[in-house]
């Protein structure tokens, strides 16, 4: 399983406008046929993006992760950029590739973090945002209706036809639902609220809904008629090694046992889900976080680079072997 975009954009494009530059879907094609080449005979599933809508709103809009711009209009740029260059690498990869291609996107439930009007409406649009600015136009062809306003001046002519291009799977990394409020000093006009007060929630602050992660996997199904894979799904803590030597992580345990059981829900719904990815084998950087959040299900002593698997760990093989 190969991703050609996990975020890792070289700081010379960056200085040349990066995902802004209309150029650089050619510089992205360029690098997918590269690639193709190299490893088109050896690796049987590519993906060209890992979570669009997170590094074009939280690297473009808000400027919370790299390369650090607040800037609505530069996220909308860079989000219609990366579905011209997702369209373009796909072209690149099937002339050179054997196996399955895909892209992976962070799908959601959106919800309003309280009753009001004015919160829903916001949800309703962070759901167009969120869940459809990446996904209809690679799969379906065109952004929904409620997106007009914001991307049609961006559109020339061709560009719809060639970011669709048919893909073999549909990668979706889930957490949590998200919820949404009203803020017309925020970018788009809405900002992230907070779960429920009495709704359990991770170190990160995000909901365990495992209900919600199967309604996802059954909706994303329907709509885009693709296999599905899930590309990510797991949860952080801050277990650490015990003086038996052992990490108990039983929340990771739990997390896992309901998420995994919502998979199985949603196939018995109808849903065709071909595969299921634990975020993450070993514990890693978190972008913005460091490395306090551990979502590994191998503990990683940062100083000594020591690996040691984590009861999860136990807890997955007997799961698969089973």
């Amino acid at each position: 399983w190969l991703c050609l975009y996990h975020w890792d954009l070289p700081q010379a494009l960056h200085e040349k406008g990066g995902w802004t530059n209309h150029d650089i879907a050619g510089w992205f094609e360029d690098y997918a046929s590269l690639l193709g080449g190299r490893f088109g005979s050896r690796v049987a599933r590519w993906a060209t993006f890992n979570e669009p809508g997170v590094f074009t709103s939280a690297g473009y809009a808000v400027g919370y992760h790299a390369p650090g711009v607040a800037d609505f209009g530069a996220y909308l740029a860079a989000a219609h950029n990366v579905n011209r260059a997702h369209g373009a690498a796909v072209k690149a990869l099937r002339a050179n590739v054997k196996g399955q291609i895909g892209v992976v996107c962070n799908q959601q439930p959106a919800r309003p973090a309280s009753p009001s009007e004015d919160d829903k409406a916001a949800a309703a649009l962070y759901d167009l945002f969120w869940n459809r600015t990446f996904a209809d136009p690679m799969i379906i062809g065109s952004y929904p209706d409620g997106l007009a306003p914001f991307f049609g001046s961006l559109i020339k002519d061709g560009d719809l036809e060639a970011i669709r291009q048919p893909l073999d799977y549909l990668g979706i990394n889930h957490y949590s639902p998200t919820y949404v409020k009203s803020d017309p000093a925020a970018p788009g006009g809405l900002s992230l609220g907070k779960p429920p007060a009495d709704a359990p929630v991770t170190m990160m602050g995000w909901e365990i809904a495992p209900k919600a992660f199967a309604q996802t996997l059954i909706q994303e199904h329907a709509r885009y008629k693709l296999p599905i894979v899930v590309t990510e799904n797991g949860v952080a803590d801050r277990a650490e090694v015990g003086a038996d030597g052992k990490v108990d992580d039983a929340l990771r345990i739990d997390y896992l046992s309901k998420y995994i059981g919502a998979v199985a829900s949603a196939i018995d719904a109808g849903a065709r889900v071909d595969g299921y990815f634990v975020w993450s084998l070993i514990d890693n950087f978190e972008w913005a976080e460091g490395f306090e959040p551990r979502f590994g299900v191998v503990h990683v002593d940062f100083k000594t680079q020591k690996r040691t698997p984590k009861r999860s760990f136990e807890w997955m093989r007997e799961e698969i072997r089973q």
